[in-house]
């Protein structure tokens, strides 16, 4: 069992929660609750995983905020 982290956004427009796996090729879902994008990442990241060739994915280190003045 692999672990993974999402980066999660609230999209204003559509009021739908969407996360994204860095280095996932394809790994991004969207849900109308955190559980459900939740129930969604899981899914589409075994689905991602059955078609990956075994290559070693990134090793996410963490995000980083940039404060700029603009």
């Amino acid at each position: 069992m692999r672990t993974f982290t999402a980066y999660v956004e609230l999209d204003e427009e559509t009021k739908l929660y969407v996360g994204v796996v860095p280095g996932v090729p394809g790994a991004h879902s969207q849900g109308a609750t955190l559980d459900e994008l939740q129930t969604n990442m899981k899914e589409v990241l075994e689905l991602c995983l059955g078609e990956q060739d075994q290559e070693p994915f990134p090793h996410f280190v963490g995000l980083q905020q940039i404060e700029v003045g603009v």
